[in-house]
């Protein structure tokens, strides 16, 4: 009955859901059973089972092992780390150029000769590669290990009745189906189980349902199929543990199967895939179909008009890696780290590099209330007297209650001597109350008085016997009241007016006990329940789990750079309303866990569109809230730190965490805070929309860039009687642009751009590449024209072209003028490439007009002006002469500048086009 992994699986229904389905009709059907009928379900007597029926249940119904998420091995780190579909389309170039220029000159094949072997090219796209995947894994090695700890939800040994050996010490992992288990105070429940006895058991499952307040379990059926599986008082699950108590119980489910381990089995899984790889992948894909264009064209194109087949299939080779960004894996990896760096300065683990960019594109934050926005820890909010009025008599009375009790101090006793001794300055009487009075007697707490009595003495030996607990069972035995400073009877009208006082505050979220005492009770030694009777009550204490200082200016903080926060709780709704109240976050609509259920994933993807407040939320629930926003288009992140949580955070673009939260959902966080401080977010945020900003600039203008100067090279390859740029000069000209770039991570961002969720869009690089690529060309063009015709006829040949200089010269003259015409040519474009490339990064980094309402980055600007230099002093050195280069008549600068201040000017024009057509630049 409770092997869930053995029930058929139903066509066109999730194999979770079905298990899920089965495990909850198991633990409904065995708290609304007798101990008697769950005790032959499950095979089992009180005394316990024998150890042919111990093999048979562990064979049956599994062990008690829970699958965790599986850490990845050396290879797999190193695979993630150098593996994605952009270093595969490298990869591939790079074996294509190891084999053209390497390989063929080497055995001397299709013409080649051992003086054409280069390997160059192979070894700047390896490099770049290197470079992004060690970045990478380092940074990815490092956030892990600062976040890896040992699962340590459950304790090792737990006490079973084995037949013949009552009360048995056993490892965890042989507890079976069946087995009876004792539990005492501080030890974490084994499995799932089925109470049969209990004493003043109280049991905190805050990791499993976010309730900070334990509950009180108890061996009585439940026949209620309403209510959520976490709220039988019947049922105790793995995971939790006893606050105190004793109780014994029957075994239900081990491992996998029980509540802990089906949530643990969810972050084992697959992580979905975040909408950082998507747009990776789609960027890359975008570059590809570009690729499969332009090189068959330029093959093509140049082998029918040249002739030369193999030399137009290197070119084409070259064409492909002039048109790819080489240094894309290392620009997004270091602009990754950087945000990384600048996030653990905030006290923030990146365990994920790629959720940094999740980071900046959030637009719905998901989070849970408990210790997220709340404080975790029970204020006493209110001490008042029956007319509402701030008392500091019921506060000194609940104290001495408190205090002096001696059983299980719950987080309402500590509130209570908390804010006595905070308030000890405002009123004397308050001062030192543990020295002026001594413990009596006491009747302590049970659940069918629900109420607790101390009785005390103070120095002149008067008695009084102090009382607090549940509203209603309080007043069971008040027959009077201190209305207004006077004592009188408690009548039919004052009692309804306590308890419409009472509802407000429940209706408020507030949890309220109300306090009574009686003077001089029986002697000592007499002290009983029968003396809880005609006692008068003072008024009442609400408390709270109260927001933190922070939290309201967070979600403001959060509204304003467009981020959504939706509150997903398995807390009561009246709690969660009256926090969301005090933090300033408007309940457009609540929507609660049994509501859920009943949905469809349309229905609910219509209605959480809407709807801002979650509350008494499964651990499943939790995750389909966060999947239907994700497959709305939205991307989702998911704040939270129970094991409740951990399914949400696997199936968010990025799952956050506490160093404070249980292991669980530390493995299943993108990134983890030291801190627990909604304000942090705002800071990853804007750290993720700057990583963003600038890792699409480079895709954007380097894409563009390459995109215009390879279409230049197309038409120039059809026109010309020379290749308007040899293969080796397009890998230099990328090298150096491309190292100019390295300070783009490093660049400013505008404040503007930080304000709004920024998602990948490939479709908007196409569109970049052909808008803004073009524009270089049309001043490639001029270049062309004018060094063709009037540049290298006046310095080189005597005032005639290229394609008459057969008419006036033979022989060695007529190679050694037509490699001079093209050397210098090649020169004259190899630097106009140059500075066109490099400065239209200034123009394109930022919609506004660049230098004057925009400035980039020191390194940045730093860097290109660098790579303008270096490579416009080329054609002057021994290493230009080596590329066949010549030295450039200074006279070539007359052109040149005013050529690309004219560029700059009609880049920046397409570019306030360009906005206005698509409505954003980046």
């Amino acid at each position: 009955m409770f092997n869930l992994h053995t029930r058929r699986k139903d066509s066109g229904t999730p194999a979770c859901t079905l298990q899920r389905d089965a495990y909850n009709h198991c633990i409904r059907d065995a708290a609304a059973k007798p101990v008697k009928d769950v005790l032959d379900q499950t095979g089992t007597m009180l005394c316990g089972l024998d150890e042919q029926t111990v093999t048979a249940h562990r064979a049956q119904f599994s062990t008690n092992k829970v699958t965790h998420q599986k850490k990845q091995s050396l290879a797999q780190r190193v695979a993630g780390a150098f593996i994605n579909p952009f270093t595969a389309i490298l990869f591939f170039l790079a074996l294509v150029s190891a084999v053209t220029d390497m390989l063929f000159p080497a055995l001397s094949l299709f013409g080649s000769t051992p003086e054409d072997f280069d390997c160059l090219t192979v070894v700047i796209i390896l490099t770049m590669v290197f470079i992004s995947g060690v970045l990478r894994f380092v940074q990815e090695s490092r956030s892990g290990n600062a976040a890896a700890k040992l699962l340590s939800m459950i304790t090792t040994t737990c006490t079973v009745d084995r037949k013949g050996h009552p009360m048995q010490e056993i490892g965890l992992d042989e507890v079976v189906v069946g087995d009876i288990v004792h539990l005492s105070a501080g030890d974490m429940i084994p499995a799932d189980l089925r109470i049969i006895e209990a004493k003043d058991l109280f049991i905190s499952q805050s990791g499993l349902t976010g309730e900070s307040e334990p509950v009180e379990k108890t061996p009585a059926c439940s026949p209620d199929t309403d209510c959520a599986i976490t709220e039988y008082p019947n049922i105790a699950f793995m995971g939790s543990n006893v606050i105190s108590g004793s109780a014994c119980g029957i075994v239900l489910a081990v491992g996998d199967n029980t509540l802990f381990g089906s949530m643990a089995s969810a972050v084992a899984e697959e992580a979905v895939e975040t909408s950082f790889t998507k747009g990776v992948n789609a960027v890359s894909w975008v570059l590809i179909r570009f690729m499969m264009v332009m090189v068959p064209l330029v093959f093509l194109i140049n082998g029918l008009t040249k002739g030369d087949w193999l030399g137009a299939f290197l070119f084409g080779i070259s064409i492909a890696v002039g048109l790819t960004p080489e240094m894309l894996p290392m620009i997004v990896t270091t602009c990754l780290a950087k945000g990384a760096v600048s996030m653990s300065r905030q006290k923030t683990i990146v365990k994920n590099l790629n959720s940094i960019q999740n980071f900046g594109a959030i637009d719905i934050l998901c989070t849970d209330k408990t210790g997220t926005l709340t404080q975790d820890q029970v204020v006493l909010e209110y001490h008042m007297d029956v007319n509402g009025r701030d008392d500091l008599r019921v506060l000194r009375h609940a104290y001495l209650n408190s205090y002096f009790q001696t059983g299980y101090k719950n987080l309402m006793d500590v509130a209570i001597i908390r804010k006595t001794e905070e308030s000890e300055a405002e009123d004397p009487r308050l001062v030192d109350l543990s020295e002026h009075y001594v413990k009596v007697d006491e009747i302590p707490f049970d659940f069918a008085r629900r109420r607790l009595t101390t009785v005390v003495a103070d120095k002149s030996g008067k008695t009084q016997m102090v009382t607090k607990g549940a509203v209603e069972e309080m007043l069971s035995i008040c027959s009077f009241v201190e209305y207004d400073g006077q004592v009188q009877p408690l009548g039919h009208a004052l009692r309804q007016k306590i308890l419409r006082t009472v509802d407000e505050l429940n209706a408020k979220g507030f949890r309220v006990l109300a306090i009574a005492q009686k003077s001089n009770p029986s002697p000592v030694g007499a002290f009983g329940v029968k003396d809880e009777c005609d006692m008068v009550l003072l008024g009442y204490l609400a408390f709270l789990d109260p927001p933190k200082e922070t939290t309201a200016g967070a979600i403001q903080a959060l509204r304003e750079y467009g981020v959504t926060t939706k509150i997903l709780t398995g807390d009561n709704d009246k709690v969660t309303r009256t926090i969301c109240a005090q933090v300033g976050l408007k309940v457009r609509n609540m929507l609660l866990g049994p509501e859920i259920e009943s949905m469809s994933d349309e229905a609910l993807a219509r209605v959480a569109e809407t709807t801002d407040v979650f509350a008494k939320l499964t651990p499943e629930q939790k995750a389909r809230v966060v999947r239907v926003l994700r497959e709305s288009g939205h991307t989702v992140g998911f704040m939270g730190d129970g094991i409740n949580d951990a399914a949400a955070m696997k199936a968010a673009d990025i799952g956050i965490s506490v160093d404070t939260a249980v292991d669980i959902a530390k493995e299943s966080a993108d990134i983890i805070l030291l801190e627990k401080d909604l304000m942090v977010l705002e800071k990853g945020i804007i750290e993720g929309r700057k990583t963003y900003a600038n890792m699409i600039k480079y895709i954007k203008m380097t894409a563009s860039s390459n995109f215009g100067n390879m279409f230049s090279v197309l038409a120039a390859s059809a026109l010309l009687p020379f290749l308007p740029m040899m293969s080796i000069h397009l890998i230099l000209l990328n090298l150096i642009y491309d190292l100019s770039c390295t300070a783009i991570p490093w660049d400013h961002v505008d404040e503007e751009y930080l304000k709004v969720p920024r998602k990948w869009d490939a479709s908007s690089v196409g569109s970049f590449m052909l808008w803004i690529g073009p524009t270089s060309s049309i001043f490639d063009f001029t270049t062309y024209i004018f060094m063709y015709f009037v540049f290298c006829p006046l310095f080189v040949s005597h005032g005639v072209l290229y394609n008459d200089l057969a008419n006036h010269f033979s022989g060695a003259e007529l190679t050694q003028m037509q490699i001079a015409y093209a050397a210098l040519f090649q020169a004259g474009w190899f630097v106009e490439s140059m500075w066109s490339q490099t400065l239209v990064i200034h123009m394109i980094r930022t919609p506004k007009i660049p230098f004057i309402q925009s400035r980039a980055s020191a390194p940045l600007t730093l860097l290109t002006c660098t790579g303008i230099l270096v490579l416009t002093a080329i054609p002057f050195t021994p290493l230009g002469t080596m590329l066949g280069l010549a030295a450039l008549p200074l006279s070539y600068f007359a052109y040149l500048i005013p050529c690309i201040l004219l560029y700059m000017v009609l880049a920046t024009s397409l570019k306030k086009a360009y906005v206005r057509r698509f409505g954003e630049l980046l």
